[in-house]
């Protein structure tokens, strides 16, 4: 049986989730490569919904926007608007709640990354509910079946403007995107592709309660040419025929690589994976490939990937156990480094590796250890993610630096990692190659206790990489 070394399990859960514990790391780490990757999808092969309690909004749920504004009057339907943007925060905590704490990382750790290649916002709670509900149902799924899916979710409609592609009047955003970010990349397809695929999703739309509906008096039933081929096609058989072209299988795969492998693609390694993914397009193997192929494991392949915010905030809480006593200041990190969940910049998503690091990010960034877990100073005269409401609340603060509320279990990062000898604690905690000068700090650092060692490793640029 081939084994694994603890620097190789800990790299396989940095891409696959967020970290990992170390007593769940002594309990797997005897265990064969092939054990370790079956343990790790087996654990996440139930799909375990992300749910608010949102029973508030159930009398004027299945409501139009129109119809509620006539039934409430304006100010009123601005009240409620405002109610279910604070329900948008909601979910943005419960979600990053949820990828801090389920068993099910590598789920969690799909949805993520499917989020940020089907991007899409959205204020309607019930809708943008649904939708990452939809992400998180086929992250390790059918492609094929996602595409479809997505093609027909409401937030989608929205967000692409699909709802306004009429027969008589084609829009072709949502057709434009789809191939340009969702499926083939720019310059694999035509502009009159483009056009003839819109026509095929004319009258896709959906009804009040948030699922698919297809006006008939809206589609176009008359025949298009789309990559060659000629028929009455529907979005299904657009999104069919985009799949044939192996460079759908090759554009997704890129993504893959860059996202779970390494930010500079080997050419040869994406020819292989685009090979095993364009077989059935099947996430799952596509996934069980990589993580069980040797070159994954190469050195050139660890430590070589800068965090996401997301993945700094909750790799922090997978050592430490942390929770935010307000959730506005909780919104309001992810805001500073450049990534609130649920609030993409636009279409095209986030750029991810490099765009996350620049002179104020970098420094908030090697900061955040000490703000969230030492009680450091932070300056709250900065705007949040969701502006009109912490510009409400942040006018009631006077201006002055204030903490982070946060309630630390420092009993439980010490029952783990408090009789570690520091060397091997910095070991655990950092991934990437120490710089000279790093270790020359650390080498010559007074290490009181391994709490406070912690912070301190958890603030070194080689932090930051994993």
């Amino acid at each position: 049986m081939l084994k694994m070394n603890q620097r190789h399990i800990q790299h396989l859960y940095w891409r696959a989730g967020f970290g990992i514990d170390i007593n769940f790391l002594k309990k797997i780490q005897s265990n064969s490569r092939l054990q370790i990757i079956e343990e790790l999808f087996s654990d996440s092969e139930k799909i375990i919904p992300l749910q608010l309690n949102l029973s508030e909004f159930t009398s004027i749920k299945n409501k139009s926007a129109n119809a509620l504004k006539k039934e409430m009057g304006e100010q009123a339907f601005q009240k409620l608007r405002q109610r279910s943007q604070k329900k948008l925060r909601d979910l943005n905590h419960a979600w990053i709640e949820r990828l801090s704490e389920s068993d099910g990382v590598l789920r969690e750790k799909m949805t993520l990354f499917w989020a940020n290649i089907f991007v899409c916002r959205d204020n309607h709670i019930f809708h943008i509910q649904q939708y990452h509900n939809t992400l998180r149902e086929n992250a390790l799924g059918n492609f094929r079946n996602f595409v479809k899916s997505i093609a027909r979710e409401a937030s989608m409609s929205k967000y692409l403007n699909n709802k306004q592609n009429r027969k008589k009047s084609p829009n072709e955003n949502f057709a434009r995107e789809l191939m340009e970010l969702f499926t083939l990349g720019i310059g694999n397809y035509s502009e009159e592709d483009i056009k003839e695929s819109a026509r095929a999703f004319t009258g896709w739309s959906f009804n009040n309660k948030g699922g698919f509906l297809l006006k008939k008096h809206q589609h176009d039933f008359d025949e298009k040419k789309f990559f060659g081929k000629k028929g009455n096609f529907n979005g299904d058989d657009i999104i069919d025929i985009i799949l044939e072209q192996k460079q759908c299988a090759r554009f997704i795969c890129d993504k893959i690589y860059k996202y779970f492998v390494n930010p500079i693609v080997d050419k040869n390694r994406l020819e292989e994976i685009t090979s095993i993914f364009y077989k059935d397009y099947d996430i799952k193997n596509v996934m069980t490939y990589i993580f069980s192929a040797a070159w994954f494991y190469d050195d050139q392949n660890i430590g070589v990937k800068i965090k996401s915010p997301i993945e700094l905030l909750v790799g922090i809480r997978t050592i430490v156990p942390v929770r935010f006593e307000e959730k506005k200041q909780f919104n309001y990190l992810q805001k500073m480094m450049g990534q609130v969940l649920l609030y993409p910049p636009n279409v095209s998503g986030w750029k991810g590796d490099k765009s996350w690091i620049n002179s104020n990010t970098l420094m908030f960034r090697m900061k955040l250890a000490s703000l969230i877990l030492n009680n450091a100073i932070i300056n709250l005269e900065e705007k949040g993610a969701f502006e009109d409401s912490f510009d409400t609340y942040y006018k009631n603060v006077k201006k002055r630096n204030r903490y982070l509320k946060t309630s630390k279990r420092w009993d439980v990062f010490l029952k783990k990692y408090g009789n570690l000898h520091p060397r091997q604690l910095r070991d655990f905690i950092v991934m990437s190659k120490l710089d000279f000068d790093t270790e020359t700090l650390l080498d010559g650092l007074e290490i009181k206790s391994n709490k406070d060692f912690c912070i301190q490793l958890m603030s070194i640029p080689e932090y930051q990489i994993c």
